[in-house]
């Protein structure tokens, strides 16, 4: 299980945050430029829900609704379930697993400071992998 607190997982990430009233289609704009898979919906600083890409696939393509006019208050998802940045990774991990989703809001007095997601649990494994990798290489050249 990971180690890793939430506040070290998310230091270094940009908090990507967007108006209730922002359409679907500018939403996925900016997700995909900050190559993203959610984005927090905040209104006077608060967290008000969170949109995602099955939210875009779910709530909106596969409904025939149109991204260009359909505000993310309609399509979100509301009051989403949110962790503290001082948790370890492994809490987030269980709230995802446990809820069927693979973004958690990182909140501190109701403000959204974070966002973790599934992909997070592969940061250090990653890097052990590709170490991996590159040993059995020079293993498979000496060889």
């Amino acid at each position: 299980m990971p180690q890793r607190t939430i506040k070290h997982v998310i230091a270094d990430k940009p908090l990507i945050t967007a108006a209730p009233q922002m359409m679907v289609s500018e939403a996925a704009q900016i997700m995909s430029k900050a190559h993203v898979g959610a984005i927090l919906v905040v209104d006077n600083g608060a967290l008000t829900g969170i949109f995602t890409e099955r939210d875009a696939l779910q709530r909106v393509l596969a409904r025939g609704i149109d991204p260009t006019t359909t505000p993310l208050s309609v399509v979100m998802t509301a009051k989403p379930i949110t962790v503290s940045a001082n948790l370890p990774l492994g809490h987030a991990l269980h709230l995802m697993y446990d809820g069927g989703f693979r973004h958690v809001p990182v909140v501190d007095q109701g403000k959204p400071i974070g966002m973790v997601s599934a992909r997070d649990a592969l940061g250090d494994e990653q890097c052990n992998f590709e170490r991996e990798l590159v040993q059995r290489e020079d293993i498979n050249q000496i060889l």
